[in-house]
């Protein structure tokens, strides 16, 4: 590999509800699969180690972990490190008694950041807080990551705000549900919502979602792996079967693209005579 090359893996699987010695351990089995297959990005699904449909704050409280001494980021922390790759995976994150939906984000010699879901989906806003810790980017050795979280997908500024900041990458750990009026034959809206942020921001999208049926949720599957064109280079995955789905991305490739032509640049072009640069946030830019 060259540049910043990396190869990415979505990992697709069914965590069940409570049972987050399990799911941990399939998760680790499954990881060192792709690992083996050379993979040194690895995504894992929203809330992947508890299951995401609650029944109360007290079962959310009983199955959170803080970063500092959860079992899940301990376990991820030692396959990030016994491994050599980076893992982003989505966790109850835990502070005094704040819940959060949270995503780590782990290399080889431990944690790099966490990000807190801001758009809550639902009956989350039941268990969980809206993120405190805005849109971080997060530096690796072959490029800067950003993570949202399901819902956070939406929203078009969260993209917008993570490619200002200079992300090549956008990691989307997800438990995508059925949309309403969802046609047959189409493409899930999540799906499109990757492509089209992908394509508008210039950058790579890597969205991991799981599968099954959970306390009479279903979840829809296809996972992806978007380039900066918009395009899938892996997946979609099953709709209904577990799936890893593998891409080599050079991540150098969404910076240069953001020049379409001889006369667009997708970041230059704004017009920031109309609208504030960050989007009225107190993020500050970064290299785009």
């Amino acid at each position: 590999m060259s540049e910043a090359e990396v190869q990415i893996s979505c990992i697709q699987f069914e965590p069940r509800i409570g049972e987050t010695e399990q799911n941990v351990a399939t998760s680790v089995s499954l990881i060192g699969d792709a690992a083996a297959g050379g993979s040194k990005l690895i995504v894992l699904p929203e809330l992947c180690n508890s299951g995401y449909v609650l029944n109360s704050r007290e079962e959310a409280y009983e199955l959170s972990e803080t970063v500092e001494t959860g079992n899940s980021i301990a376990a991820w922390r030692a396959a990030a490190a016994d491994m050599d790759i980076h893992i982003v995976a989505g966790f109850i994150e835990r502070q005094d008694d704040r819940l959060y939906n949270s995503a780590v984000v782990l290399g080889p010699k431990g944690l790099i950041g966490t990000y807190r879901k801001n758009h809550l989906w639902n009956a989350e806003a039941l268990y969980f807080e809206r993120g405190d810790l805005g849109f971080p980017v997060f530096h690796t050795p072959f490029g800067r990551i950003g993570v949202l979280i399901c819902y956070d997908g939406w929203f078009p500024e969260a993209w917008r705000l993570l490619a200002l900041q200079g992300a090549d990458l956008v990691c989307v750990p997800t438990n995508w549900v059925p949309m309403a009026e969802q046609p047959a034959n189409s493409p899930a809206m999540a799906n499109i919502l990757c492509m089209a942020a992908a394509h508008s921001n210039s950058m790579f999208v890597a969205a991991c979602d799981r599968i099954g049926t959970e306390r009479g949720q279903p979840f829809i599957g296809q996972s992806l792996i978007v380039n900066p064109n918009g395009w899938p280079v892996a997946g979609p995955a099953s709709v209904s079967e577990p799936g890893t789905v593998t891409a080599v991305c050079n991540l150098s490739a969404a910076r240069r693209q953001r020049t379409w032509n001889s006369f667009n640049q997708v970041m230059r072009d704004r017009r920031t005579d109309l609208y504030p640069e960050m989007l009225g946030t107190p993020t500050r830019p970064g290299w785009y």
